[in-house]
């Protein structure tokens, strides 16, 4: 399971990327948690922030780092829900002391991630971190979750955490160098796939095998993940998080793993769906400098641009933008509210500094943010007046 038999190949271009740990790379030999492979890791990340770019970390061990700690095994649900309780204070440790800015722990549930609500706020909350030069550290709330609405496994929350916050690539590190053609211990004959252009019936074939006994999830959930990315439009990178050189090459532009494609233009499908979604006659008058600022700067809408507000609508709901005064009711834009309407009403006009002075809090300067809004093409325009 050589990980330079692999070869190297570069590495997409990338400026954000959600990075996911297994356990079996925190896990020391002696219980709990270990810096072992963590400091490599957190050395990449480190070194990728200096390169000006930003990484979401998605981490498991809790369960392990809590058996550690109590010396025992969890027999049942309610004892690894208790567990993870106990380890997530030290998993957090660990990663804070293998960085020099401050570590944010971030616990997500299914319920999170299915009401568009708190979507929403966890998606503005990992924003701010990542404004804030902090490295946020991301877990499935173990805590609470039932078997029912668990996510599965964090190869699984990491394809979603990287849907989320709109990375360019999911980087998995594992304990085997990628994929091969089958079981690299049992099959002589197996051999490295250095590349997956789309995951068929025929590459999940080649995933054999479970989790270790302190994992949740094999090299098929690392496939089902990356097929979620791959669907997201984000290339997923597999590769031996235990060797220090495949660690250290990746800073360096190079790949020795699996890399597994992504199926077309991630931002042009979320552009297609905010731009033919039905959005109904809700919306916000803006004043000339902000449809400016939209069309020749590709800037979020402020609320000092806001004129007024029409119809009502949620935080999360999709509206349109229109040009103040304009008899044609040209649609300029269309984009996701991150205030509702009775919100917005009262921040209109203001300056971004003053929202948490007006509402008593505030879920970011903009009232609809860029990565949320597409501009309208002069005939779709045509069509909207």
């Amino acid at each position: 399971m050589d990980a330079h038999a692999f070869g190297a190949q570069a590495l997409p271009a990338w400026r954000r990327a959600v990075l996911k740990v297994g356990s079996s790379l925190l896990a020391a030999d002696s219980g709990g948690v270990s810096e072992r492979y963590a400091a490599g890791l957190a050395a990449f990340v480190t070194r990728s922030r200096e390169q000006g770019r930003e990484v979401v970390i998605v981490s498991s061990g809790a369960v392990a780092a809590g058996r550690g700690v109590l010396h025992t095994e969890a027999a049942g649900l309610t004892q690894r829900q208790a567990l993870a309780a106990l380890g997530q204070a030290h998993v957090i440790a660990l990663w804070q002391r293998l960085f020099s800015v401050p570590v944010a722990q971030v616990l997500l549930s299914h319920d999170d991630l299915r009401n568009r609500r708190r979507y929403l706020n966890a998606r503005a909350t990992l924003r701010e971190l990542l404004r804030l030069q902090v490295v946020p550290v991301v877990n499935e709330n173990d805590t609470v979750a039932v078997d029912e609405l668990k996510l599965g496994d964090n190869d699984n929350l990491a394809a979603v955490v990287a849907a989320l916050v709109d990375a360019d690539v999911l980087l998995i590190a594992t304990d085997i160098a990628g994929l091969y053609s089958g079981h690299p211990v049992r099959d002589p004959q197996a051999r490295p796939v250095p590349q997956v252009e789309r995951i068929t019936p025929e590459i999940v074939k080649m995933a054999a095998g479970e989790a270790g006994t302190l994992g949740t999830g094999g090299m098929r959930t690392k496939l089902e993940a990356a097929g979620k990315a791959a669907a997201a439009g984000i290339d997923t990178l597999l590769f031996c998080g235990r060797d220090g050189d495949v660690v250290a090459a990746l800073a360096e532009g190079r790949l020795h793993g699996t890399c597994i494609r992504a199926h077309g233009d991630r931002l042009l499908a979320r552009k297609l769906w905010l731009r033919n979604a039905p959005a109904g006659l809700h919306g916000v008058r803006v004043d000339a400098g902000a449809a400016q600022a939209l069309g020749a700067r590709g800037a979020s809408l402020l609320p000092g641009g806001v004129v007024a507000v029409e119809g009502e609508f949620g935080r999360g709901d999709l509206i349109e933008v229109r040009l103040a005064g304009d008899t044609g009711d040209t649609v300029l834009a269309r984009g996701l509210a991150q205030y509702n309407a009775t919100d917005l009403r009262r921040i209109a006009g203001r300056h971004s500094r003053d929202i948490e002075t007006i509402l008593g809090y505030r879920y970011g300067e903009a009232v609809i943010h860029r990565d949320d809004l597409v501009l309208l093409p002069m005939d779709a325009r045509a069509e909207n007046a």
